[in-house]
């Protein structure tokens, strides 16, 4: 404490001046206790430990076979809703052949061929919205995964496996083939 503190103190008080002493860096080894187990007591403590260890790896082969299940059960929903559009949607590729096979029919200035082209091109873009996507097939190679061939010929013009004709148009969602189209391919 300086002087002037000490001057400002009461007189009756007192002055306690703190000292410190260094504390020692060096501990003091402690004496280790030491504890004497029976036979019984440690197979009891085995036999804990052992229990423990087992519901240790039960609860993780239980969260693994959760996490499992959990993606599994994710996958089968995406799955299932994928095949259900699928199966929605192949039915009106039905009514697509038609309506252009209707329109076909029809003279180039019948005002029901161009009606008929219309009905074909709106329902053509509901499908587009949906995700349907028309298989390129005309000039196309030759893909066992997407066409479906039933005519073979022989043309020098087009190339090796190429198909040349298409009877009817294939039709995918994603990466789902919908329906394969049907084609004639040159050898």
């Amino acid at each position: 404490m300086s002087e002037k503190e000490k001057k400002d103190l009461p007189e009756n008080e007192e002055v306690k001046e703190e000292t410190t002493q260094p504390e020692s860096t060096e501990q003091e080894p402690q004496a280790e206790e030491t504890f004497t187990v029976t036979r019984e007591q440690m197979e009891k403590m085995e036999a804990l430990a052992k229990m423990v260890s087992d519901g240790n790896d039960k609860y993780l082969r239980l969260a693994a076979e959760y996490d499992n299940y959990r993606k599994r059960t994710a996958k089968e929903k995406e799955n299932l809703y994928t095949t259900a559009k699928a199966d929605t949607i192949r039915p009106f590729l039905d009514v697509y052949d038609n309506l252009e096979r209707g329109a076909a029919q029809c003279a180039e200035d019948d005002p029901h061929r161009q009606g008929l082209e219309m009905i074909t091109k709106q329902l053509l873009e509901v499908l587009h919205k949906l995700g349907v996507t028309e298989i390129e097939a005309q000039g196309a190679a030759f893909d066992p995964e997407k066409h479906n061939a039933v005519m073979h010929v022989e043309d020098e013009n087009a190339g090796e496996n190429t198909v040349v004709e298409v009877f009817q148009k294939g039709f995918a969602l994603g990466d789902k083939v919908l329906r394969f189209a049907v084609v004639k391919v040159a050898n």
